[in-house]
């Protein structure tokens, strides 16, 4: 299958819920930082616009999850991934720089509950490239929004990861692809090589 090529200067990196907390309940975690660690290494040389998703809460998000929410009453309850605590925050391999967009959100995807989709549409973007924990959760929510927003979407396979190594299997191999380019941190160079920034 051939993937069309990306244009920089219309492109955003997502790097989704690389916090240690998250990272920690996935196998092989420093792998998986040393590939984003890679993706984002592109993202700066191509001068592509990154993106940081973390997912956290204040006491004020804590005390408005309701009670029946399957994904979020725990969180609540056990006063998990507070925001201002260590395993909150996004991990230190990661470089933010100045220029970087970097949100908080309370629930799954990276639009809903932050302004992302207003900074990117602000600059112009049209093609994102998603990376992030856990591939059911943050990068499946992610994918069907961006889709319904009409954006290019390229998810990096080696990039992503889950608890669950049958929901990555199948997300990546049967569900992303009706809405997504496939692809892998080795394929950025080319992708973006020769294109007009």
């Amino acid at each position: 299958m051939t993937v069309s090529p990306l244009v920089p200067s219309r492109t955003a990196l997502l790097l989704m819920d690389f916090q240690p907390a998250i990272l920690a309940s996935v196998p092989d975690a420093d792998t998986l930082l040393a590939r984003t660690t890679a993706a984002l290494s592109w993202a700066r040389s191509a001068n592509v616009q990154v993106c940081y998703v973390r997912v956290a809460f204040t006491d004020e998000d804590f005390r408005v999850i309701p009670s029946h929410s399957k994904g979020f009453a725990r969180v609540a309850e056990d006063r998990l991934l507070a925001a201002d605590s260590p395993e909150a925050q996004i991990h230190e391999l990661l470089e933010i720089r100045e220029d970087d967009i970097v949100v908080r959100k309370t629930r799954f995807g990276a639009f809903s509950t932050t302004d992302l989709y207003a900074r990117l549409h602000a600059q112009g973007m049209d093609t994102l490239v998603l990376a992030g924990i856990s591939t059911g959760g943050v990068v499946l929510s992610t994918v069907r929004h961006a889709a319904d927003e009409d954006y290019r979407i390229y998810v990096l396979a080696d990039a992503t990861a889950d608890h669950d190594a049958e929901v990555h299997r199948v997300l990546i191999d049967k569900v992303f692809p009706h809405q997504a380019e496939i692809i892998t941190t080795g394929d950025l160079p080319t992708l973006s090589c020769g294109a007009a920034i």
